[in-house]
């Protein structure tokens, strides 16, 4: 039980600082300090930083979905459920230490050079698109709307992130609602019996 609360402690730091300072800029002896584990222990744990960079998107990934999936399912199933996406955006952009998206960030840092890095934001960029998918399915619309919302999504994360403003959030939630409305419409005067 030890280990597990030792490796959370580790995770905990290591997310603290690469979120806060970026990937490169953070050193295993500043994490180690931070976890308050040996450097002994960290390197049993991870050993590598990169195992350890890996561990932290992943571990995020996971977190991040899970609390916008929490915030979304509180809505009844349709188009609230896909604007509630960026009503939740906006939350964590007014949070304190917002500074975009961990897997943006990390893959600009080190995606060129790192597979696990880019895997990792790959994979959460994927993950987040088949969510997206699942709702707009759910609420009866097309399914090319996957791929606009995902774009939504990361444009207002990083405007947020560059701009230190969160009305990015509002301003993609605003047009998501009028692709929807679109979308409804491009379907009702295509259905059989129209025209």
């Amino acid at each position: 039980m030890e280990a597990a609360a030792q490796e959370t402690r580790i995770l905990d730091a290591a997310e603290t600082l690469f979120y806060g300072r970026g990937l490169q800029a953070v050193g295993m002896a500043e994490i180690r300090d931070a976890s308050g584990a040996s450097l002994k222990r960290l390197y049993q744990l991870f050993p590598s930083k990169d195992h350890l960079v890996e561990a932290y998107l992943r571990r995020r990934d996971v977190r991040w979905r899970a609390s916008l999936a929490g915030h979304v399912e509180d809505q009844p199933p349709g188009e609230d459920r896909i604007l509630a996406v960026f009503d939740w955006l906006g939350s964590w952009f007014r949070e304190p230490g917002f500074r975009g998206c961990a897997f943006v960030n990390s893959f600009g840092e080190l995606g060129a050079t790192s597979d696990p890095v880019a895997s990792a934001a790959r994979d959460h960029v994927d993950a987040l698109k088949d969510y997206l998918a699942g709702l707009v399915s759910e609420a009866g619309h097309s399914a090319w709307l996957a791929q606009s919302l995902l774009l939504l999504v990361e444009g207002a994360i990083t405007t947020a992130a560059v701009s230190g403003d969160s009305a990015a959030a509002d301003h993609a939630r605003e047009t998501a609602r009028k692709l929807l409305e679109l979308d409804s419409a491009s379907s009702s005067s295509s259905a059989p019996g129209r025209g």
